[in-house]
């Protein structure tokens, strides 16, 4: 179905083997360029040394105390023992308590998880599973009301109480620049569309489903990546999901970060493309798969690949790390191959005027071959967008199947984007949208500097709104998002397998909404249940990413 000779031709002028053009270097094997360009040592050492960047780049992980990491193992270790021999002694009606198994009316269904993953739910998660989806009734902003609910039967049902939790200080939201809102000229502006467009459109682009709302916000799309052309799409996840596949196919490369969100991962593997991991923004690894793939080629055939794509994300929302982009851009150029960015959460939240990673680091647009991101976060709308050259798009309108089965996205959200996109861009005849930004990155640092000075293990960059604390241990994950909610703050709590096992954590978002006194509030009570719950584990030990070490045994084929 897929025809990758066409998508090389719209990711550059022509088709390439390796992303090398014959005519430019005089002739290929293998990708192998006769007469290395002048710039190669050049690049190296700027892959090495940072020398690429225009500003200072402060990103550090902590690494997790011993004592603590073999705590964690053994946590797991005695969770997991008592589980297998409380099952044992059900099946011998030795234990009692029947809560950890399925229903009498299931058993005679097939199995619907894989056996270890049915006792991981059942005996693991189960005890913790009150501290998510805790169902908010109120635009979530800066703060919530949250629906409260009770569990009689070890948290495999809830009842709600009919009590409302107010107030609650909204820290795990993606509403970086605040604009989920109910009130205010985006909230104005949507309810005018809502009331002459209606709420759905019922057809798809390629239908009756193309309004000119949608063309126009294309448009400034465009504009505001300072691209050629963009396509927006009704939904994020389907954004990535459906047309890295209309990309690449079968003969072409992916390398893919091992951190990628689980839509970069899924879209890689419906393309049919090769697929290998490179350690997370660990360049050594990144340009060890590159030149791997040039020399040796496809496997077996040993044939040049068709296209190399790189896919990599502009803030890792787990991690709160930002990709280093300059020296991405550096190995692509030098090995001619393409480029993927996923900027869903770096839109909006990163860069002097909220145009995302790239202006971040004041590079050119035009080096990102494609240019993905989300609606769903700094715009507090729903849906995503590729921008690029206009080839490239007009390619994805006819050959995405997001594009050309997907119903269009509502008037109303169309709306919401283009006033919060014009307000960021100061179109709306105001400072706010710039306000905003601003606000956000002084929030960030703040916020930051302020839980690090308390001795909790953070993670991620300096000026990423995503701000992971480390919990570790799984008995302090459900602990610790229940004494929160217990103070009026709501936070998400991530564990195994969403995190590495002995990486659990609590993820922060900040928002240009939160106040200086709503900060306060929550890093005092943050301070409080980090020392009710020993979660202080900092020494002050920072290891900077480029020099944390690299395995090269790390570095598989994940996929032919």
């Amino acid at each position: 179905m897929e025809r990758p000779e066409r998508a090389a031709a719209a990711l550059g002028a022509q088709p390439r083997a390796n992303g090398c053009s014959g005519a430019a270097h005089g002739g290929l094997r293998n990708g192998y360029v006769r007469g290395p360009p002048a710039s190669d040592t050049q690049i190296d050492r700027i892959v090495h040394n940072g020398g690429l960047y225009k500003r200072p780049f402060n990103e550090a992980f902590e690494e997790t105390p011993m004592l603590v990491a073999v705590l964690t193992y053994v946590g797991y270790g005695v969770l997991t023992l008592f589980g297998y021999l409380r099952d044992f002694m059900r099946q011998w009606k030795i234990e009692k308590c029947q809560n950890a198994i399925e229903r009498e009316e299931q058993k005679d269904f097939v199995p619907l998880y894989q056996d270890f993953e049915n006792f991981y739910t059942r005996n693991l998660y189960m005890r913790i599973r009150d501290t998510w989806n805790r169902p908010i009734c109120s635009v979530p902003g800066a703060k919530v009301d949250v629906m409260e609910r009770v569990s009689h039967d070890y948290n495999w049902t809830f009842t709600y109480t009919g009590r409302v939790i107010k107030g609650v200080i909204n820290m795990g939201s993606y509403n970086y620049l605040g604009f989920a809102q109910n009130n205010g000229a985006c909230q104005q502006a949507a309810a005018k569309v809502l009331s002459r467009y209606g709420a759905g459109v019922c057809s798809s682009r390629q239908e009756m489903g193309n309004l000119d709302k949608h063309e126009e916000l294309e448009k400034l799309v465009a504009r505001f990546l300072g691209v050629e052309s963009a396509m927006a799409y009704g939904m994020g996840f389907a954004t990535n999901s459906m047309n890295i596949p209309a990309l690449v196919g079968k003969g072409c490369l992916i390398l893919s970060d091992e951190l990628n969100h689980a839509s970069l991962v899924l879209g890689a593997r419906l393309s049919g493309a090769a697929i290998r991991i490179f350690k997370h923004n660990n360049m050594r690894s990144l340009e060890k798969l590159l030149k791997d793939a040039i020399v040796h080629g496809q496997p077996r055939t040993r044939r040049p690949w068709k296209k190399i794509l790189i896919l990599v994300e502009g803030i890792y929302s787990m991690e709160g790390s930002i990709v280093r982009l300059p020296e991405v851009i550096a190995l692509k150029k030098k090995y001619k191959s393409y480029l993927y960015l996923d900027e869903a959460h770096s839109i909006g939240a990163l860069g002097p005027t909220g145009r995302g990673v790239v202006e971040y680091f004041g590079l050119n647009p035009e080096d990102v071959d494609v240019m993905m991101g989300t609606f769903t976060k700094s715009f507090g709308a729903a849906g995503g967008y590729i921008g690029g050259k206009k080839e490239l798009i007009d390619y994805l309108r006819t050959h995405s199947h997001s594009a050309v089965y997907a119903t269009s996205l509502s008037p109303p959200v169309v709306e919401q984007i283009i006033t919060s996109m014009k307000c960021i861009m100061g179109e709306d005849g105001t400072t706010f949208g710039r306000e905003c930004v601003q606000q956000l990155a002084e929030n960030t640092r703040y916020f930051r500097r302020r839980l690090k000075e308390m001795g909790f293990i953070i993670y991620g960059n300096e000026d990423s709104p995503v701000v992971p604390l480390m919990l570790y241990m799984p008995a302090k994950i459900g602990a610790f998002g229940r004494e929160m909610l217990k103070r009026n703050i709501g936070v998400v709590v991530v564990g195994f397998p969403a995190t590495p096992i002995i990486e659990s954590r609590a993820r922060f978002c900040l928002s240009a909404a939160h106040t200086k006194e709503m900060l306060d509030t929550a890093l005092k009570e943050i301070n409080e249940v980090g020392d009710l719950l020993q979660l202080k584990y900092s020494r002050h030990r920072l290891v900077p990413l480029l020099d944390r070490p690299f395995d090269e045994t790390t570095y598989e084929e994940t996929e032919d």
